[in-house]
């Protein structure tokens, strides 16, 4: 009777039912879920990358320490083998049995990664094309000037509040995907003043406060720093908001775009002051470089290779990274060069990595670099990033950078199981390490450690975690860093974990 009034009414019972019933069911990364922000002490059996297809395995993690101190086998946890690392570890830490706490929980058979980060993200042109204060700004021609000059009217229109909301948007969409750190790009200019700067800062303060992810600001200059623009003539206010960022202990990496300057000596003097600014307050280092395709125009990163060395930048400034960005004019290049490049960078030993924004590149300049080539054929340090979400500049795409990783496939042509893992790598790992968060950072180079892209948990590894969702289905389930970037999920189920602690995602 319900039913047949239920169906009077356009309301299928039957296919409601079942619809409930596979929302609950099919995806089961809901269960044992403890509540975010607890410590979670141990994971089991999970599949874990570079193990043997079939496998499950506990991984032990240490609240004290945030790091993961054991990874046994699933079937037997007082085993002496330890896949972290082929030796027999000290298991006096390590639970005999699973907790019945639900600081436990059991991954049934679910692939557990290093989390995902991204390495390139504005924070604060994000969604400038769905936000109701910039519904007058629609693109006609899609094409780099007219991405400038949009940008250019929206931020003449930026308050506060907006700022707060659509960058809050940004972080929470990246978080419900599983990223744990990022790199947040906040523009300082005379137009915007600080109010970008400060928008991030409260969102960084917020996102960590929270324990929801790790936001590194990176003060960037999106205008010239020495071309006169109409409302700073001699670049002076805008080089003053960068030196004021560059003094404060919350900003991490500082950035600009030499390219935008009016001419090459201004160009020269724009990395010059950078990369000085950046040395004298202990920053990152991040540019925007050679955003063409013009045969004719010389790179620009032999010139940023060449002043890092004259500088000193390791010497000067340890531990802190260069991160070039877009480099399409790379694309042009023959294997000779990129075996030259490859070959320079080494000699150097600076801490250089290129990320490719495929998703913008492809928008704008119709190529990109081809990332999983040049970390296996010439072993370059690179990953890949959003960069843009929502706004002229990319006006498509997801905060999930595993979205990248899927899409790589067909626009790398990288199919095989090899090239999944560095696709993965690329928006986890090896996107960890280009802005100074990754392992190599975080261990001592007394024991040997060098930039680390593997996917392989390790003992000692912060426990930064991604746990995909388990089907009631088992061999639907994603067991596999193939199958997780070959079928995308949509996020569902998917859980992640910073320091230990798992992330509320909403």
């Amino acid at each position: 009777m319900a039913a047949a009034f239920l169906q009077s009414h356009g309301v299928d019972l039957d296919a409601e039912m079942q619809r409930i019933q596979f929302s609950q069911e099919s995806i089961q990364g809901n269960a044992e879920r403890p509540t975010p922000g607890n410590q979670v002490t141990s994971i089991t059996t999970a599949s874990l990358p570079s193990t043997p297809r079939g496998s499950l395995w506990n991984v032990h993690l240490d609240p004290s320490s945030r790091t993961i101190i054991s990874i046994l086998p699933a079937n037997a946890s007082s085993s002496s083998q330890d896949v972290s690392s082929h030796q027999n570890p000290d298991t006096s830490a390590v639970p005999k049995k699973d907790s019945s706490t639900p600081t436990a929980i059991n991954a049934h058979g679910a692939l557990l990664t290093p989390s995902l980060c991204h390495p390139h993200i504005h924070l604060d042109k994000a969604y400038l094309l769905s936000h109701p204060a910039y519904s007058h700004l629609r693109m006609d021609r899609g094409d780099f000037a007219e991405a400038m000059e949009l940008t250019g009217k929206a931020k003449a229109l930026f308050t506060p509040q907006d700022l707060l909301e659509r960058g809050q948007r940004l972080i929470d969409e990246s978080v419900a995907a599983g990223v744990t750190h990022m790199r947040a790009f906040v523009e300082l200019d005379a137009g915007v003043g600080r109010k970008c700067l400060e928008a991030g800062l409260e969102l960084k303060g917020k996102a960590e406060g929270e324990g929801r992810c790790r936001v590194q600001i990176c003060a960037f200059a999106q205008l010239p720093l020495f071309t006169a623009a109409a409302d700073d003539p001699e670049g002076a206010v805008i080089r003053g908001l960068m030196e004021e960022a560059a003094a404060m202990e919350e900003v991490e990496a500082l950035g600009g775009v030499p390219y935008v300057e009016g001419d090459e000596a201004k160009m020269l003097q724009m990395v010059d002051w950078l990369i000085d600014l950046a040395i004298e307050h202990k920053k990152h280092l991040d540019l925007h470089l050679d955003y063409n395709l013009d045969p004719n125009k010389e790179p620009w990163i032999w010139h940023i290779i060449s002043t890092l060395r004259a500088k000193t930048w390791n010497q000067l400034n340890p531990n802190r990274t260069i991160v070039l960005g877009h480099c399409t004019r790379l694309t042009l290049f023959s294997p000779s060069s990129w075996h030259h490049l490859a070959a320079t960078i080494q000699d150097s030993g600076l801490p250089i990595s290129v990320v490719g924004l495929p998703t913008s590149d492809l928008f704008i300049m119709h190529q990109t670099l081809d990332i999983p080539r040049m970390i296996k054929e010439f072993n370059l340090s690179a990953c890949i990033g959003v960069n843009n979400i929502g706004n002229a500049f990319t006006p498509h795409g997801s905060c999930d950078p595993l979205t990248l990783a899927c899409n790589g496939v067909g626009i790398y042509q990288a199919g095989t199981e090899r090239d999944t893992e560095v696709l993965f790598e690329c928006v986890s790992t090896r996107a960890r390490e280009a802005i100074g968060l990754g392992r190599q950072q975080a261990r001592s180079k007394s024991e040997g450690a060098e930039v680390e892209g593997s996917l392989r948990l390790r003992e000692g590894d912060e426990a930064s975690l991604l746990l995909f969702g388990h089907e009631k289905v088992a061999w639907r389930t994603r067991k596999t860093v193939a199958e997780a970037v070959y079928f995308y999920d949509h996020c569902r189920g998917r859980r992640s974990f910073l320091d230990g602690k798992e992330v509320r995602t909403t």
